[in-house]
């Protein structure tokens, strides 16, 4: 999940209290089997330089949907059912290293740029841009290195629930139309 994860959350902790930013990132494996996350921040955000160094934490989300009582066959039984929400997250902590090096950060957002633009018909590249205007836009950007030193998958998928209800939760996701709730349940061994 982390090596397809688009934007994610990275969450600092300083003497002027929590900081969030969601930031687009691209996983790297290296040699501690934990990884890195690469990315980019705007200089304008006090978050890069009160980060810079620090401990932090970056919330991965994967999918999530509510899940309605009234789909479990148990609340024909005996009514004990309650609303909740199913989700996939991961939680990485680690440190924030800041670069300000603009051949860092071009090969980081050259990087980001080829991983999403692989949906469009027309994949847009950053040699694309007049280079006089690309390095103007770079120069108005940091790069965010996470070095991951903890990894800490959560889930819940309505794994408590019996057989059939699970199932029956399952089925009214493909009807929603939530297909990666669905695939995330269809994929978990029970």
């Amino acid at each position: 999940m982390i090596e397809s994860a688009g934007a994610s959350d990275l969450i600092t902790y300083n003497a002027d209290g929590f900081q969030v930013t969601t930031l687009p990132f691209i996983y790297e494996a290296d040699v501690s089997g934990k990884g890195i996350l690469l990315g980019h921040m705007a200089r304008a955000n006090p978050h890069w330089k009160l980060a810079k160094g620090s401990h932090g934490l970056v919330i991965v989300r994967g999918p999530s949907a509510y899940v309605s009582p009234s789909v479990y066959p148990s609340k024909k039984e005996h009514h004990k059912v309650v609303p909740t929400w199913n989700y996939v997250t991961v939680h990485l902590r680690g440190t924030v290293v800041v670069h300000e090096e603009t051949t860092w950060i071009k090969e980081v957002v050259s990087r980001l740029t080829d991983r999403f633009e692989v949906v469009s018909e027309a994949p847009w590249k950053i040699s694309d841009g007049p280079e006089d205007f690309i390095e103007s836009q770079l120069k108005a950007v940091v790069g965010i290195e996470f070095c991951v030193q903890e990894i800490q998958a959560k889930y819940k998928l309505s794994q408590n629930r019996p057989e059939a209800d699970f199932e029956a939760v399952r089925y009214d996701m493909l009807r929603r139309s939530e297909l990666p709730m669905y695939e995330a349940m269809t994929h978990l061994k029970r």
